[in-house]
């Protein structure tokens, strides 16, 4: 059975996965995000964090970037967290450490970010850091899409065209395979401009001619 997972619905910058605020390029904004960040504005260590590592005005340097990840992190800002995730799940800047990632990627969720919901779910997917568990994937999944988030339409729209574990009976066995839930999934996310979930929606619907 073919699975389809999105894992860091985040832009990919250098390597690590990153939200995609407008990330300053000069170093005159390197001093003004170091001022923020040393003030303890959360998203201004963030901002910072991004631009070492992408290398932008700076030398790139992914220990400093998850430094600087990890102080927004604990300043409150839930992106931060899930930046942080990835360094972790993808060892960058980092040692890699999936139970690292997964305590970040639910911070992040819990805050109110639903890119870090769509990661924790993929950990839950693949059993990464986490005992393997596709009932917790699919309810992370339609959180983030609930919240907006495209990427967790995508996977949520996968795993009822796959009929992966969506719970329906009280003993908590078997799944149902729906194409109509996964179209409308699938079509959510297009709406929300993302390219594969525009895919995905056209090719069920080819499939089903």
């Amino acid at each position: 059975m073919t699975r389809r997972y999105v894992l860091l619905a985040l832009l990919l910058m250098g390597g690590v996965l990153v939200t995609n605020p407008a990330w300053a390029q000069s170093s005159t904004e390197i001093q003004k995000w170091k001022a923020e960040c040393d003030k303890g504005n959360a998203r201004g260590c963030a901002n910072l964090g991004a631009m070492y590592a992408e290398g932008q005005g700076v030398k790139q340097d992914s220990f400093q970037a998850a430094d600087l990840f990890r102080k927004a992190c604990d300043g409150g800002y839930a992106t931060g967290c899930a930046i942080l995730g990835a360094m972790y799940a993808e060892g960058q800047g980092v040692r890699q450490d999936y139970f690292q990632a997964v305590d970040l990627y639910r911070k992040a969720c819990d805050g109110g970010y639903a890119a870090g919901c769509v990661n924790l779910g993929a950990m839950y997917a693949q059993g990464q850091g986490v005992k393997q568990d596709d009932f917790q994937a699919v309810d992370l999944y339609r959180k983030a899409c609930d919240g907006g988030n495209a990427r967790g339409c995508v996977n949520l729209g996968a795993m009822y065209e796959h009929g992966e574990s969506i719970k329906l009976y009280g003993n908590g066995q078997g799944v149902k395979q729906s194409d109509t839930d996964a179209l409308t999934y699938f079509g959510k996310a297009c709406d929300l401009k993302d390219q594969l979930g525009c895919e995905s929606y056209a090719k069920l619907k080819r499939q089903r001619r």
